[in-house]
């Protein structure tokens, strides 16, 4: 009893130590977390760190360059730049995560579904995949959106529903690689129910392939809600959001591109963070990378 003691612990400190030095060889996730870190923490301390109202107007302000008083300059209204876009982070993280919410609820239930019963139920699922898939993104959107109504809110179920096809198809490949496994059978077998076996043995080894989609598709939703926003079909001025921002800033493009520059730079800086970190989950977690240094 004491060996099984001595042995479990160390074989636990072992596994912790490999996963540690997987981690921190692992650049792409380290510079992605800390981009995000930066953009969270812009969001959540957004009201201590802005110098000014977001959506307060100050006429004697208009147009003014980049300086000291306004280190990203102001819009036509005089409004600062730098406050409105460490509160547009706010909207953009937000409607990130509903929208991917969206997806991955929608998604993996349909995705275990068509993928563990497969026949008809599969069929059907996926038949309506594919015809949502056939549409561009950027349009099903629109369409969702003109169906709803234009707001923030609609536009961020539209991205959720854009998305759930991704999520649907990812799951259910990876539902029928796991369904015909020994201890599935095995727990078939025993009488297990399809709510048992899905909950207690399909589904927590289909986690990993949803968590790194979850960050990638995130990156890809404030892409697409600031493309709404930016087609007036999202948030309203003067809403402080980053593609309602940058629909403002390209009438000034000439005269004062400071209005685009930083909100698109702004969203630029966020994608990237979640695809880095995306990318760093899959090195992470796909055991096929793990005897390459990983």
């Amino acid at each position: 009893m004491n060996v099984v003691q001595a042995v479990v612990p160390g074989a636990r400190r072992r596994a912790a130590a490999l996963s540690w030095r997987r981690l921190v060889r692992s650049p792409n996730l380290l510079i992605g977390c800390a981009v995000l870190v930066l953009v969270i923490g812009a969001a959540v301390f957004a009201g201590q760190i802005a110098p000014y109202n977001p959506i307060d107007e100050a006429f004697a302000d208009q147009l003014k360059s980049p300086s000291w008083l306004h280190l990203f300059g102001t819009d036509e209204f005089g409004r600062d730049i730098f406050s409105r876009v460490l509160y547009g982070a706010r909207i953009a993280l937000g409607a990130g995560i509903v929208a991917d919410g969206i997806a991955i609820v929608f998604g993996v239930f349909f995705g275990v579904v068509s993928g563990y019963f497969g026949g008809r139920v599969d069929a059907v699922i996926m038949r309506g995949v594919d015809v949502m898939l056939a549409f561009p993104y950027l349009l099903l959107a629109m369409i969702v959106v003109a169906i709803l109504g234009p707001s923030l809110i609609n536009a961020m179920i539209a991205i959720g529903v854009v998305y759930t096809p991704q999520f649907a198809r990812l799951v259910r490949g990876a539902v029928l690689a796991i369904r015909e496994q020994e201890f599935v059978e095995a727990a078939r077998g025993l009488g297990g129910g399809a709510v048992r076996i899905l909950g207690r043995h399909v589904l927590p080894n289909i986690l990993s392939p949803i968590m790194v989609m979850t960050t990638l598709t995130v990156g890809f939703a404030i892409v697409e809600t600031a493309g709404l926003s930016f087609l007036g079909l999202g948030a309203s001025p003067p809403t402080p959001e980053w593609g309602s921002m940058l629909a403002t800033g390209r009438s000034f493009m000439l005269t004062a591109p400071w209005i685009a520059t930083f909100p698109g730079l702004a969203i630029l800086v966020t994608v990237i963070g979640f695809n880095l970190v995306g990318d760093g989950l899959r090195d992470l977690l796909d055991p096929r990378l793990r005897g390459r240094g990983f």
